[in-house]
């Protein structure tokens, strides 16, 4: 079989020929299509630094840990200290002086009030705070009582009664407050022993 091969020029007029059939006319791109490329090379590359950033969020690690001797001393301080605050006692809104004092002796507070909704226990050692000693309805029987650690000496006390009357302690005595008002009295012995 023999070969026929085409001469080179012949190859280059038919592209000059194909060349002239094609439109030549001026191309305009739009003012805003430079502006719309840009804001979508933005959006894309934001896009890819998003997941860039989240595979580095989730991409798994070795992580080692070393914990050193004095790590263990430090760690078991810190949860020393946790369980000390946590742990601790309550001592039902009375101030931190009253309620840590070793000397401290519990008194009971009762206070026969049938047609009361509400009492509470406000004196000078809770700061005269009425809201803070609330006393609690024993079986329906109109008797309220309250259990307070209050620290040796003497106190004035009296009972808040459905948050608008006072009432001083008809079992103790009372003494003039200064302002038209009676206020019972306590002597609180020493260590040990229960009112």
């Amino acid at each position: 079989m023999t070969k026929i091969e085409e001469h080179p020029l012949e190859k280059d007029e038919a592209f000059v020929r194909l060349l002239s059939t094609l439109d030549r006319s001026e191309v305009r791109l739009s003012d805003d299509l430079d502006r719309r490329v840009m804001a979508e090379v933005r959006r894309r590359a934001a896009a890819r630094e998003a997941r860039r950033g989240w595979r580095w969020w989730v991409a798994p690690r070795d992580v080692r840990l070393v914990i050193r001797p004095w790590m263990v001393g430090a760690g078991l301080a810190a949860a020393a200290g946790i369980v000390a605050i946590v742990a601790r006692p309550q001592s039902g809104n009375l101030p931190a002086s009253v309620a840590q004092r070793a000397e401290s002796v519990f008194v009971r507070f009762e206070l026969y009030a049938p047609d009361a909704r509400s009492v509470s226990l406000a004196g000078s050692f809770n700061r005269w705070n009425a809201g803070a000693t609330p006393l609690v309805r024993r079986d329906g029987s109109g008797l309220w009582t309250v259990t307070v650690p209050l620290p040796p000496g003497t106190a004035q006390y009296g009972f808040m009664v459905d948050g608008q009357r006072w009432v001083p302690d008809p079992a103790a005595p009372s003494v003039d407050d200064g302002f038209g008002r009676r206020n019972s009295v306590i002597a609180v012995p020493g260590e040990g022993r229960t009112l």
